[in-house]
């Protein structure tokens, strides 16, 4: 695939707000005449019209089954659409005038569908394109039986490339791609092209959801804003192998303007500052019939394949997913993948032939979500200041237009790692978008016994029963961060059957009944395939003490927005829960919680969980705590073998420690995080970073968000930040500033201690009051700046 050039920098994506409703879109949906339905393909679609003069406004609504890139008179226009469901297509809308000029114009798009060797997060009904024009555009719909196609034969799939067996790992995240420049269409998208153009075919009529007889693809309008597109490094040259005389001297230490010679085999690896996603786009002239294989990875592996620390290349060798481009032998050609890539390392294997090649250049365009970051956070321990920046950085890199656990094995939207991405969102940006169509895509996901799927969108059904109530706990926290009443009752119906799921199966002795499918919790040394021990009715007691949890959520959900006798039943079932885990699962002699009633092992997260949500009384839950975390918190050492918490169970742990009135320990459980820093991670790992998979993880960048709500304090007091509760915790930090979005606006702390004194300056939101508490103390916030003193005299 060609390059998108430079234009795509310059380009400002145009959306209208119009939208369908219930009305029929006015175009068809096309696809090329003998075309397999469901199979892979990548075609050139094009509309030629006239125009008069350059109208005011050109409104068009675009879609694609899998994907298109919009082109017009040659220009980059746009791309999408955005990952949705066969309930809830997504089209974009576009403004197109800007692109046009008086006399004849071409749109064109470029389509494809990978098939069968799809992400697993592309869900698909079949090959097609669809483009639907308001008022002038009109001309251009795809239902005026003007538009052209043509096959695109200069892009095949490598399978093996990025197939599990190779890869020896879990990986779903698409294919690599082989682009043939001797059989590219290279002038397709331009005016006049005389390619082996022939009328499209309509498949049927465009439809929206809402309409009475919805169609193959039920459209609704893309949500989001279009995803960040901006130029960034490919990377430095760290290693050459195979240029005669050596590297020679670079430009910044890139490989811009480097002559392979002919009949040369040359390495070269490339390392980018921070691990980035990114389309790949090299820029070469010459060489035909060379070989270039572009590998991407996370890290560099030894012959025993491990990464250890991330910055040292010595005695190790990429490994990863590829793309390969042959040359054709012309100037400034352009190769770019249909889709983005992620890579820290970067390595071009070069086979040339009888002529020489040039690498006129290497480039890269970053892309994902395009947050808008406005919360800050700044203190005096200069350590927490990678933990910042990496923690927001995770988070980004794992959000495009769904959330994804990680951005190379699998993008995949689990709730698990959903509900703690959404949370960081709130505090980091206050952008709701993300997480709401996080949570509506889930609510899709209903399957018929009545939970939800544990990831969605997603080709292949999988099912984690825990996940769904972390679902319900998301509901709780949208509301919590945006007061948005109409969108969360639209939630209660999917609530009450996830709730009524698990009343159905909580055992006459309280604990939850044995679940089906994968009933994962955390990936620990005590939990099978991250499932925590159960008995042979099930009564676990972690799984027991997630219900609870949803229990709460469901119920808080219900007394304000639903039904105050559900919020009584569930309520009751939650006391029923907790009292059945002290009942059962408390070990006096260990003083811990056990996994099970046969008090046979222990774990940190059924302790944690366990303290959090009041299972073990308050009294003892400061010593439970200083058990369970001792070698952090230098209390004795536990009874028993816990099985520990991981990067992504910790951030229940942190909620444990705050509740328990211990969050001025909060700083002390990083010693993780600052363990991946020391191996050179620029990203959170999956697990530990000695053995992980995934190098990013987004369940892994909680550290933004404590540092907002723990540490600094920041908080909702009611639903949308109606009140603010300031509750900091600095532990021994003797300065903070921060500053949170609500939806009302900034709240700004500047905290500084002075021996046991607090002095407070706070700014809140026009209209907005709240409360701070420190140490006991309670002090009334009006609206505005205000100062605080507390403590001493």
């Amino acid at each position: 695939m060609r390059a998108l050039r430079c234009g795509w920098l310059l380009i400002l994506f145009l959306f209208v707000s119009a939208g369908w409703g219930a009305q029929n879109p006015p175009g068809d949906w096309i696809t090329m005449p003998g075309l397999a339905a469901h199979g892979f393909a990548v075609l050139h679609f094009r509309r030629q019209f006239s125009l008069g003069a350059v109208p005011a406004h050109f409104p068009v609504q675009v879609s694609a089954d899998n994907r298109f890139r919009l082109y017009v008179n040659g220009r980059f226009a746009g791309l999408g659409p955005a990952l949705g469901n066969p309930f809830r297509w997504r089209f974009e809308n576009y403004d197109l005038a800007r692109f046009l000029h008086s006399g004849k114009n071409v749109i064109s798009a470029e389509v494809w569908n990978f098939g069968e060797q799809a992400a697993e997060r592309q869900m698909t009904m079949r090959t097609g394109f669809l483009l639907a024009g308001s008022g002038v555009a009109a001309v251009a719909s795809t239902g005026t039986r003007r538009w052209q196609v043509a096959l695109e034969p200069g892009i095949r799939l490598l399978p093996d490339s990025a197939s599990m067996a190779r890869l020896h790992t879990y990986y779903v995240a698409g294919p690599g791609e082989l682009l043939e420049g001797r059989s590219l269409d290279w002038g397709w998208r331009q005016p006049g092209n005389q390619g082996a153009w022939q009328p499209a075919t309509v498949i049927e009529p465009a439809a929206s959801r809402l309409q009475n007889e919805p169609g193959t693809w039920m459209l609704e309008a893309d949500p989001l804003p279009a995803m960040e597109f901006a130029a960034a490094s490919a990377g430095a040259l760290v290693r050459s192998e195979g240029l005669p005389g050596g590297p020679p001297p670079l430009v910044q230490g890139t490989v811009n303007g480097l002559r392979i010679p002919a009949q040369a085999r040359v390495a070269l690896l490339l390392r980018t500052p921070a691990l980035q996603t990114a389309y790949p786009d090299l820029r070469i002239s010459g060489g035909a019939g060379a070989t270039i294989r572009l590998t991407y990875a996370e890290a560099l592996v030894n012959s025993h394949g491990q990464k250890g620390n991330r910055n040292e290349i010595t005695g190790k060798h990429i490994f990863g997913v590829y793309d390969e481009v042959i040359a054709d032998g012309g100037a400034h050609r352009d190769y770019m993948p249909l889709e983005w890539r992620t890579w820290r390392y970067l390595q071009l294997d070069i086979r040339t032939g009888a002529q020489p090649l040039t690498i006129d250049a290497l480039r890269a365009f970053r892309t994902g979500y395009p947050f808008r970051q406005k919360a800050s956070f700044s203190s005096d321990a200069a350590w927490l200041k990678p933990m910042w920046t990496v923690s927001w950085r995770t988070a980004r890199l794992c959000a495009h237009t769904t959330y994804m656990d990680c951005p190379y094995y699998e993008r995949l939207q689990y709730v698990g790692d959903t509900r703690i991405q959404a949370l960081i969102t709130y505090a980091m940006t206050g952008d709701a978008r993300l997480p709401r169509q996080a949570i509506q895509a889930l609510h899709d996901s209903l399957l018929p016994d009545g939970i939800t799927s544990s990831r969605y969108p997603s080709r292949k059904l999988q099912i984690i029963p825990t996940f769904s109530l972390m679902w319900v706990g998301m509901v709780r926290d949208y509301w919590n961060y945006t007061g948005d009443a109409a969108f969360t009752r639209q939630q209660l119906q999917v609530t009450r059957s996830v709730m009524d799921w698990y009343l159905a199966r909580q055992n006459a002795n309280g604990l939850m009944g044995k679940l089906p499918w994968w009933a994962f919790v955390d990936w620990t040394s005590g939990y099978k395939d991250g499932v925590p021990p159960q008995d042979a009715q099930g009564d676990s007691a972690a799984i027991t003490l997630q219900f609870a949890q949803a229990l709460g959520d469901a119920a808080g959900l219900e007394q304000r927005l639903g039904n105050a006798e559900r919020a009584r039943e569930y309520l009751a079932a939650r006391r029923r829960a907790l009292s059945a885990v002290w009942r059962l699962c408390w070990d006096p002699g260990k003083r811990l919680i056990a996994d099970t009633p046969q008090h046979a092992t222990y774990s940190q997260e059924a302790n944690a969980l366990a303290v959090w949500l009041d299972a073990v009384p308050r009294a003892q839950q400061r010593g439970l705590m200083r058990r369970l975390l001792w070698p952090e918190l230098g209390g004795a050492r536990p009874g028993a073998e816990l099985s520990p918490a991981g990067y992504y169970f910790r951030f229940y742990v942190a909620r444990a420690l705050d509740h328990a009135g211990m969050g001025a320990d909060y700083l002390r459980l990083l010693g993780p995080w600052k363990q991946a820093l020391a191996m050179g991670l620029t990203t959170w790992p999956e697990t530990d970073p000695a053995s992980t998979r995934s190098d990013c993880h987004a369940w892994s960048a909680h550290p933004a968000y404590d540092l907002l709500t723990t540490v600094a304090g920041i908080r909702p007091g009611a639903p949308g930040f109606a009140r603010v509760l300031l509750m900091p915790h600095l532990g021994n930090l003797k300065r903070v500033n921060a500053a949170m979005p609500t939806p009302h606006g900034l709240v700004q702390v500047r905290y500084r201690r002075e021996g046991a004194r607090l002095m407070v300056e706070a700014v809140l939101p026009a209209g907005v009051t709240g409360t701070l508490r420190w140490r006991g103390a309670r002090v009334a916030l009006r609206a505005g700046e205000q100062s605080v003193r507390l403590g001493g005299r």
